[in-house]
């Protein structure tokens, strides 16, 4: 999505200084005044190194989508089994907005870093500049773990209930569910449009944000709840899915008599494994910034922020840094988890530690059909 990095700021000290014949009262009240209003972000100018990384990552996340693409296209194209064109459908779909995703707003913070950061006293909260890069986030967002819930809960049906499945999913209605997702996820992105919500300049100044951590009113609380919430809902239903579908592999594997073979089952355990590649990822890259949206516009609303605003700034930074790698790493679990790799690694790792006898000895290569047989024989 974006990439940020630390600046060599001084920080602005939180309680302004007044003479010693002020009163005590005037202080006082300044004071809480002070940390009420204080600004979201210091000012100060971006490093050169932070620009280096800014630029890194982005090329990072450009070539790593656009090899997955090329990759799910490739086997979109040879694919003939409906139930994994449907998901290589899903899959293809996620790396565009990924890719989307990380293009758009990156180009932006990079526009930001590169003019030296939005200071408080020149940032505007209806800046067209901002409200768009914001609405980016929100966007680009949701519609990863939109699409990672819909892949989990299609595979949980194929899964569980096959018949039902071949009759329910087709491409069309596919496309559907894609187009009702990212319509889903825009209209929650332009509630601010409609004064539900807002989005400002965060700290360093060089990204925006739904406002979570000065001058929040209700609709800020209600849209962070929304937001964090939508988020992690479907976070908890893909874990749910790919736990009901992996157990479903699981028993199904050791109920089977040791001398069938059944190739069907491998399209869905490659697309189970990818699963729960795709669910890691976003739990770890996305609940941090969920979780610390809410407790910061929580505490921000309540006035009890206090001394930790800077605590608070430190960790919406960090949650949506590690949000960033959400898309850089989406794309890897494509060119890592393919049945191919997995074989490869299945056969090193059964011939070093010498399990032919037990349990590992039902995932034999033949279950993993390929033309590359003859080249992983001789691995």
């Amino acid at each position: 999505m974006l990439a940020l990095s630390h600046y060599n700021s001084s920080a602005s000290p939180l309680f302004p200084h007044f003479s010693n014949d002020s009163a005590g009262k005037l202080e006082a009240r300044v004071t809480v005044e002070g940390v009420t209003d204080q600004p979201n972000f210091s000012p100060g100018q971006p490093t050169t190194g932070g620009v280096i990384v800014v630029i890194l990552s982005m090329t990072l996340g450009i070539i790593s989508n656009i090899v997955a693409l090329i990759i799910l296209a490739n086997a979109y194209s040879l694919q003939r089994r409906r139930t994994k064109a449907t998901f290589l459908l899903f899959a293809s779909s996620l790396v565009v907005t990924d890719f989307i995703g990380h293009v758009i707003p990156g180009a932006l913070v990079l526009r930001l870093y590169l003019s030296g950061g939005v200071h408080h006293e020149d940032s505007n909260s209806s800046d067209r500049m901002c409200q768009f890069l914001g609405g980016s986030m929100v966007f680009f967002g949701l519609c990863p773990l939109f699409m990672g819930c819909a892949m989990a809960a299609e595979r949980c049906l194929g899964v569980t209930k096959p018949l039902l499945h071949s009759s329910l999913v087709t491409k069309t209605r596919t496309k559907i569910c894609l187009c009702v997702i990212w319509l889903a996820a825009l209209c929650v992105a332009m509630l601010p449009c409609f004064q539900l919500g807002s989005y400002t300049y965060q700290d360093p100044g060089t990204w925006c944000f739904i406002k979570v951590l000065s001058d929040t009113e209700e609709v800020d609380v209600a849209f962070v709840v929304l937001f964090s919430g939508l988020g992690l809902t479907s976070l908890a239903v893909a874990l749910v899915c790919n736990t009901i579908s992996g157990l479903t592999l699981v028993l199904a594997r050791l109920r089977r008599k040791p001398g069938s073979h059944h190739s069907a089952k491998s399209h869905d355990i490659e697309m189970v494994v990818q699963l729960v590649g795709i669910m890691v990822t976003s739990c770890i890259c996305w609940s941090p910034l969920l979780i610390f949206g809410l407790m910061t516009v929580i505490h921000s609303y309540t006035r009890s922020i206090g001394d930790d605003l800077l605590q608070y700034q430190t960790l919406m930074v960090m949650g949506v840094r590690l949000a960033t790698w959400n898309q850089i790493l989406d794309p890897w679990v494509y060119i890592l988890l393919r049945r191919t790799v997995l074989r490869k690694i299945y056969l090193i790792t059964k011939c070093q530690a010498g399990l032919r006898g037990n349990m590992l000895g039902r995932w034999e290569p033949t279950s993993f059909p390929s033309s590359e047989k003859n080249e992983v024989n001789q691995v």
